[in-house]
């Protein structure tokens, strides 16, 4: 059985976007560590499939598909590339159809479908929000490893992706020169 691996960026309080959903807290260092963007690509690399939850689906969809086809220079390229490419799953209760490269609708029992790819899967699997879906697919008990980049900000409130008690291990640990530490954890 393969994994399901979580990716995501929070704020030093523990939310994974502003209340509204919002990102803009994610890059404020003017200069972004591009070691960041080669850890985000080294994970996709090992996996298979992109889950998603619908919330966040459309913009996810549209930002890597404006870089990928528009902006060639741009230091996201690499990356837009990678998430385009990918096969993306999107779990919904509401939409059927979702437009983009590469995606398709679950619409049936999250755990259930979760359970059937990871073990259908020949590369592991990785997830990267809606904050909703995550906190679901944690509270089920379904993620495998955790790789949080915990971001040098607080933003006081906003989407938390924790929403019970949640014992992890730490396995790693890693800082960058922009501020993020990107730490590895496992279920306890």
């Amino acid at each position: 059985m393969k994994k399901l691996k979580l990716q995501v960026q929070m704020t030093l309080d523990g939310f994974v976007a502003r209340p509204d959903g919002r990102l803009d807290w994610m890059w404020l260092d003017a200069e972004a560590d591009h070691a960041v963007y080669d850890k985000v690509i080294e994970l996709a690399e090992q996996c298979e499939a992109i889950l998603l939850g619908r919330k966040m689906t459309d913009e996810f969809i549209d930002h890597w598909e404006n870089v990928y086809a528009n902006m060639p220079e741009s230091h996201e390229y690499v990356l837009a590339r990678r998430m385009v490419e990918m096969r993306k799953i999107v779990f919904s209760r509401s939409q059927a159809v979702v437009n983009g490269k590469n995606v398709e609708v679950e619409n049936g029992d999250f755990v259930a479908a979760v359970q059937k790819l990871k073990e259908q899967a020949d590369k592991d699997l990785i997830v990267y929000g809606g904050a909703a879906f995550v906190s679901s697919l944690i509270n089920a008990n379904l993620i495998d490893e955790y790789y949080i980049f915990s971001n040098p900000v607080a933003i006081g409130s906003g989407l938390p992706i924790f929403t019970d008690t949640t014992r992890l291990k730490l396995i790693d640990s890693l800082a960058y020169k922009n501020g993020k530490m990107l730490n590895t954890f496992l279920p306890a």
